[in-house]
C-alpha cells in the first residue's frame, strides 16, 4: 500500500509572514516610541524578525531553497521597516512646520 503524496506548503507564505511581522514591529515602535529611540528600536526590531525568519522557515521543514528564502524574508523585512521608519521619519520632519 502505497502513502498519498502530501503537498508541500507553500514557499512564499513564510516570506510574506515575515513581511508582516516587520510591518507590525515598525508600526508599533513608530507609534510607541520616542523618535529619538526609534532607530535603535527599529535594529531591535529587524532582530526580531531575522530571528522570526529562521524558525517559519526551519518550521517549514523543506531543505531546498533554505537560504533564498531566508534572505528573501530578511531582506523584505529590512525593506518594510525601512519604509515604514522612513515615512515616521518623513512624517516627524513635517510635524515641525
Amino acid at each position: 500500500m502505497t502513502a498519498p503524496e502530501i503537498l508541500p506548503r507553500r514557499r512564499i507564505a513564510g516570506v510574506i509572514a515575515v513581511w508582516g511581522v516587520a510591518a507590525l514591529v515598525a508600526l508599533a515602535v513608530g507609534v510607541f516610541v520616542e523618535p529619538d529611540w526609534r532607530g535603535a528600536w527599529l535594529l531591535v526590531g529587524f532582530g526580531l524578525c531575522f530571528f522570526v525568519a529562521f524558525a517559519v522557515q526551519l518550521a517549514s521543514g523543506r531543505s531546498q531553497g533554505f537560504i533564498v528564502r531566508i534572505a528573501a524574508s530578511v531582506l523584505g523585512a529590512l525593506a518594510v521597516m525601512g519604509l515604514l521608519g522612513a515615512g515616521f521619519a518623513l512624517a516627524e520632519l513635517l510635524a515641525g512646520f
